[in-house]
């Protein structure tokens, strides 16, 4: 049975069982007591059908609790729904295992009684996972302290440990229980679970050493081999391949898709810690799985007079090792069989088949026998020991039984017919403690007891267990007495011993019909649940159960500790014959009975509804057969016998008290009263029912039925008047609420306006008394009379100062400070300029830089010195005036290295007549070039020129002055230029002469060839500009003023 956690509201709705009537149609009843046709077998099947198809795997007959497996996950497994069936009346929800589990918790906590809960079911049904579901719900539910939760964890853990040991896959299951197993969780008087002890019945030894195809060992076999450190399997002298092992390929089925090895035996590693373990123990038991694996690894030959030889010395050597024996006393033993004979003791030879034998029989008692001890030391981590008094038993237990349910195989043998006896006694004690239930229900309620005609089948578990004429007695007695003993004298002698009894048949026995389905070698009993044939082959040495002696001896020197715990040197010396595997179940199952019998028990049906282990397929062959072999039919037909429903008083009046005018609204009076008033009302026949005194008895599931539809129709009428006055009650409450509110917010916000306007009149009053009080202080120094004025006044000017501060560099604007801040207010200007200065100068990048600088050397050239100068400072300078096309290249060829820096048209006069002539200037590094066309017509170097001459007007003329000693220079260079102040900026910054430019006013004197002749250019202001040579001589320029100086 899978499942899944998954998170549910917990408010989950609570639905008692006749809640769920109006549904039936489509999911059946969720109690088969209430199934109209309750002897019907196919209308039980139906109702399975119908829940099983919406999911619904649970359903009761009465207080048991009938599970069907989904083979899939459902979302009903949350800690929420934990909480929704923990405290709960039984019926108040939906059939579930919790309700089972927390009915029988809070049995034992308000009564005080030891509870038990019976999980039965064939192989495949989902035993183990509902005593899983049950340890869970405990373990959650349940009062928790750092103790309790250590136990809690060592119950659940102890789950994988008993799985791993004590579980293998079969053909019905990849996980089946081949063991019975009782557990005790104990309680303390809180509550809380504070211990546990397991009983283990009829573990499947025979498995150790055969699997049927299709089918596997033991887990733990295939963990180790596949999760094993490899470390661990080479000291342990495993390969990770299980096809290596004999014992493991019987069944041909190494691999299942289902089962990880690998993760589950990280599982038990991890479980094995938690309950306790420690590494020794644990280093010892694996030794002892490998040595199981070795063991059928041993192979024989025979030698010439038919004895047997050990072939495989590696694997002595290997057991030798883990079973801590000696290598040769195991080989003899393996070999020979000790005989004691008059006082005399014998080796006798084995030959082949004895010696396999052997073999077979020691695997399966080390394996068997460490078992039971790993049982036994689980049973130590959980024992209770109380810290104050170490004497004392827990308050309370909680019986878990997980056993086998009824088998029936093609192949039937000496462990089907252990298990099915194992059903009856259960049946037999089902059947009784639920006529005592039903019995002490109706005297308790004062009604007459009808007797109840069922099947008892005390006469078949007589017909097993019988005292010298039992079928055990009888197989003992075979087992033990002298002579040639076999299984077929075993058969005959049964023939002869129980052949009349009306429940068993024979193949000699029997009429013409049936021997033709049964074998010679075969006995039918008839059982409560159906007929099964055992065939008796394997019974003898199955119930002998033999190991020989010289294999004890050898067991019992081991010096593995948990072998010499589970071989006890007492055996040796111990004369009398060890019990028989029958005798020795059916007394632990006399314990088991006695057990049960001492508590209230609980009981969980499993059933399978398919051999595939698919979701969602309901095999209904299957589930019929599982359903008789379970008895729920006979269960029912006991549980219907008298009434099928029943209630105590108030729950059922307060279901249905809507039904009759009378009960309608409340009932004041005595319960019983309003309960007869309602049936009477609802037309109940006498014979329908009867009333206890504390509850109402109805016989028939119609009688119900009808009452639950009248209630449905009843509901919509309630329903519209539940609303309406609902509705009504809601508004006017609303409005109330409404009017309060307002009523209340109204008061708190006035009061709160009404506060702050008289605290804002505090403060204005305040403010403006201080003010004028500062005002008349103002003059003297600072005091507590003026301290706010002047602050305020500084504060102001602040504030004034941060709306009104300078935009740009140029802005010369600043608010006028009071006197007190006159020095801080200097302080504030110059850093707040020096702060803007240093913001404009990070913004500049290396090309404006260079336009400013070269502005600024025009600035102190020029500034209120040339008239049109203004007009320059908007104009940027720009890097050049003649682009590489306007430049001859000839001109540039001539140049050489000389880089041209800046070039601009100019107009150059002549010295002597003064005729206008167009040139091109060109600055280099070092020097000035005068070009004409593609001709150098004048080189000025840098360091020959002497200064530069330019009026003061708006005219473009400047003169170059120059030294006349060289024969290359003919005197002063009288040029023009549309940008005259760029032009004359550039020559003074390539020239370094920006303090020999000479700005005059009137007239410019220059010297005219070699001979120091002089000329002269008289400047006059005009209307326009106009060049021309004067009467006089001179060279006229005649400008017009642009600006007033």
């Amino acid at each position: 049975m899978k499942y899944r956690v998954m998170a549910v509201g917990s408010e989950g709705v609570r639905l008692m069982m006749e809640s769920a009537l109006t549904a039936r149609d489509r999911v059946g009843v969720q109690d088969f007591v209430l199934l109209e046709n309750y002897t019907s077998e196919a209308a039980f099947i139906e109702n399975l059908r119908k829940r099983f198809k919406e999911n619904l795997i649970y359903t009761y007959i009465g207080s048991v609790l009938v599970s069907v497996n989904p083979y899939k996950d459902l979302e009903i497994y949350s800690k929420q729904h934990m909480e929704r069936y923990r405290g709960v009346n039984f019926y108040e929800v939906s059939p579930h295992i919790y309700a089972v589990s927390d009915n029988s918790y809070r049995a034992m906590r308000t009564e005080r009684k030891d509870q038990c809960i019976l999980i039965s079911g064939e192989s495949g049904a989902g035993k183990t996972e509902a005593s899983k579901k049950i340890l869970q719900y405990y373990a959650v539910t349940c009062p928790a302290s750092d103790k309790v939760e250590l136990v809690k964890d060592r119950l659940l853990q102890s789950n994988p440990v008993l799985e791993a040991f004590g579980n293998a896959k079969t053909l019905r299951n990849d996980n089946s229980s081949r063991f019975g197993k009782y557990m005790d969780i104990q309680f303390d008087f809180k509550g809380a679970p504070v211990g546990g002890h397991i009983l283990n019945y009829l573990l499947e030894k025979s498995r150790v050493v055969h699997q049927n195809h299709g089918e596997r060992n033991f887990h733990i076999f295939y963990q180790l081999i596949e999760g094993g450190e490899e470390d661990l399997l080479r000291r342990l002298g495993l390969e990770r391949n299980a096809q290596q092992y004999q014992y493991l390929v019987k069944g041909n089925c190494p691999k299942v898709s289902s089962i990880n090895d690998k993760n589950d035996w990280k599982t038990v590693r991890k479980a094995l810690t938690v309950i306790g373990f420690s590494e020794d123990e644990v280093e010892e038991l694996l030794n002892i799985i490998a040595s199981v694996l070795h063991l059928g690894n041993v192979q024989f030959a025979g030698d010439e007079a038919g004895n047997s030889q050990i072939t495989t010395e590696t694997q002595i050597k290997y057991l030798a090792r883990l079973l801590g024996v000696e290598g040769t006393a195991l080989k003899e033993a393996l070999t020979h069989k000790k005989i004691i004979a008059k006082g005399e003791e014998l080796m006798s030879p084995l030959n082949l088949e004895q010696a396999a034998y052997a073999r077979d029989a020691l695997s399966k008692a080390v394996y068997g026998r460490t078992f039971s001890w790993l049982v036994n030391k689980i049973n130590e981590s959980l024992s209770y020991k109380d810290p104050i008094y170490p004497g004392r038993k827990s308050a309370a237990v909680i019986g878990l039984l997980d056993i086998y349910g009824f088998e029936v195989f093609q192949h039937n043998s000496f462990e089907q017919f252990c298990i099915n006896y194992c059903n009856e006694k259960l049946q037999q004690l089902f059947i009784e403690l639920t006529l005592k239930s039903e019995q002490e229900e109706y005297e308790s309620e004062g009604i007459t007891w009808e007797p109840v005609q069922y099947f008892n089948n005390k006469i078949i578990c007589d017909l097993v267990e019988e005292k010298f004429k039992g079928i055990i007695s009888i197989l003992d007695e075979e087992c033990l007495r002298p002579g040639d003993a076999s299984d077929i004298t075993f058969l005959e002698k049964l023939e002869d011993t129980v052949g009349g009894h009306a429940h068993f048949v024979t193949h000699k026995l029997a009429d013409g019909k049936t021997r033709k389905v049964m074998g010679r070698e075969e006995f039918r009993l008839l059982h409560y649940a159906g007929e099964v044939n055992y065939n008796v082959n394997g019974f003898l040495d199955k119930n002998n159960d033999l190991l020989f002696r010289n294999l004890k001896e050898v067991m019992c020197q081991s010096e593995n500790k948990i072998l010499t715990q589970c071989f006890d040197r007492d055996e040796l010396s111990d004369k009398k014959r060890p019990e028989t595997a029958a005798t020795q179940f059916k007394n632990s199952l006399a314990k088991l009975m006695e057990i049960l019998m001492s508590k209230e028990p609980s009981y969980i049906r499993c059933i399978k509804p398919n051999d595939a282990k698919q979701a969602g397929r309901f095999d209904e062959v299957l589930i019929r057969h599982q359903v008789k072999y379970l008895g729920l039919m006979e269960n029912l037909r006991v549980r219907r016998a008298g009434f099928a429903y029943r209630r105590k008083y108030e729950t059922f009046l307060q279901r249905y008290k809507s039904l009759c005018p009378e009960t309608w609204p409340n009932w004041n009076g005595r319960l019983a009263d309003g309960v007869a008033i309602l049936v009477k009302h609802l037309g109940y026949k006498p014979e329908e029912y009867k009333l206890g005194r504390s509850k109402i008895f109805i016989r028939f599931p119609k009688t119900l039925f009808a009452t639950e539809d009248a209630l449905e129709v009843r509901k919509h009428s309630l329903a519209t008047t539940l609303q309406a006055a609902w509705r009504g009650y809601g508004q006017k409450s609303k409005f109330q609420k409404l009017r309060a509110s307002a009523i209340l917010i109204q008061a708190w916000w006035r009061g709160i306006l009404a506060r702050r306007k008289a605290a804002r009149r505090r403060w204005a009053a305040n403010t403006i008394r201080r003010f004028v009080k500062g005002f008349i202080y103002r003059q003297q120094p600072r005091c507590p009379e003026n301290e706010y004025f002047l602050d305020y006044v500084r504060y102001s000017f602040l504030m004034n100062l941060k709306r009104n501060l300078p935009k740009t560099i140029l802005d010369k604007s600043w608010p006028v400070p009071p006197p007190a801040l006159a020095e801080t207010s200097e302080q504030l200007k110059k850093l707040y300029v020096q702060n803007m200065v240093w913001s404009y100068c990070k913004r500049i990048n290396p090309e404006w830089k260079n336009q400013l600088e070269q502005k600024v050397v025009a600035s102190e050239i020029f500034k209120d010195k040339k008239d049109n100068y203004p007009q320059s400072v908007p104009k940027l300078f720009v890097s050049s005036r003649l682009s590489n096309e306007e430049v001859n290249p000839k001109v540039i060829q001539a140049l050489g290295n000389e880089k041209m820096k800046y070039g601009v048209p100019v107009t150059k006069y002549d010295r002597k007549g003064y005729k206008a002539r167009p040139r091109q200037l060109l600055l280099t590094q070092n020097c000035a070039f005068i070009v004409e066309e593609a001709k150098l017509k004048q080189r000025i170097d840098y360091s020959a020129l002497r200064g530069i001459s330019v009026s003061s007007l708006s005219d473009g003329l400047f003169v170059l002055h120059v030294p006349c000693e060289d024969n290359k220079q003919k005197g002063d260079v009288v040029l023009q230029s549309d940008h005259v102040i760029e032009t004359l900026t550039k020559v003074a910054i390539s020239a370094e002469k920006v303090n020999n430019i000479n700005i005059n006013q009137g007239s410019i004197k220059f010297t005219v060839g070699q001979g120091g002749k002089e000329g002269i250019i008289d400047f006059t202001s005009g209307s326009e500009l106009l060049i021309a040579k004067a009467k006089n001589g001179h060279l006229s320029v005649t400008a017009p003023r642009l600006n007033s100086r």
